[in-house]
């Protein structure tokens, strides 16, 4: 598809019922932050970048969902030093950034909305809790508060800034470790069906002699999987790519500088 689109094209109809039908209050309450974050939104670059997994907060209404503090700075809850790395390159090239506002764990901006992942009762081996045998109300509230205002936002920025040069980076992070197995990439270009932009930045990053640099690794995009790209890049024909970053490289704040630099200079 082309062109504009509205709340109603992203309101599962077929799915769950609309908002006001759901029978569960709001699930964040006035004084919480918003539900996604837009930095720079004039900035002049020919791009727009996003940030999925940007954060590890919970609503209020959520509690801990019965999990450690521990347990919420890992993975499991967002991509630790995305977010950082976003917003350290939309101030450097000058690019409009929409980030997530709330964990992966209360619902995953970029999970399709049937997948069994999309409010994950299980994750990387831990148990959920606070996300065990959810109403059609309870899920309702998460889709009503989190997802759909943040893929709306990035829907109507879209359609308010038609350009034909525009690309559309999103910033992830992956584990250095997977159920035992070492993921040797220092970075990963993920595309689906549309690699044109992956083509472009994958020689480039290539150059850079410490970088092992993965195709389609150690993610692809899938339909069955993703829903950020797939819906706002390849749904409008936009160039996309994700680009995924190792975690154990984004430690420090010296770390991040260094990735701000090496995908500013590549971009």
């Amino acid at each position: 598809m082309n062109g504009r689109t509205g709340w109603g094209d992203w309101w599962p109809s077929a799915l769950v019922p609309a908002p006001e039908e759901s029978g569960a209050p709001p699930l964040l309450e006035p004084d919480e932050p918003p539900p996604f974050e837009i930095v720079n939104p004039t900035g002049q670059a020919n791009a727009l970048l996003i940030c999925d997994h940007a954060s590890n907060r919970l609503p209020r209404r959520l509690g801990r969902l019965g999990l450690t503090d521990d347990q919420l700075q890992q993975h499991i809850a967002w991509d630790p030093g995305a977010a950082a790395v976003a917003r350290g390159l939309s101030a450097r090239l000058d690019v409009p950034l929409i980030l997530g506002g709330y964990s992966r764990l209360a619902i995953d901006l970029n999970r399709p909305l049937a997948s069994p992942e999309l409010i994950a009762a299980e994750s990387a081996g831990v148990r959920i809790p606070g996300n065990q045998g959810l109403s059609a109300a309870q899920r309702n509230a998460r889709l009503a508060a989190l997802f759909l205002p943040y893929h709306q936002a990035i829907a109507e920025w879209l359609d308010e800034h038609p350009n034909p040069e525009l690309r559309l980076i999103s910033l992830h992070s992956f584990t250095p470790w997977l159920a035992g197995q070492l993921r040797p990439w220092s970075v990963g270009l993920a595309y689906g069906r549309d690699p044109r932009l992956a083509q472009q930045l994958r020689p480039l990053l290539a150059q850079q002699a410490d970088l092992l640099v993965g195709d389609n690794q150690p993610y692809g995009i899938e339909d069955r999987y993703d829903f950020t790209l797939p819906t706002h890049g390849e749904g409008r024909g936009i160039p996309h790519v994700m680009i995924e970053i190792r975690q154990d490289g984004l430690q420090t704040q010296a770390q991040i500088a260094r990735w701000v630099e090496r995908l500013a200079c590549i971009c």
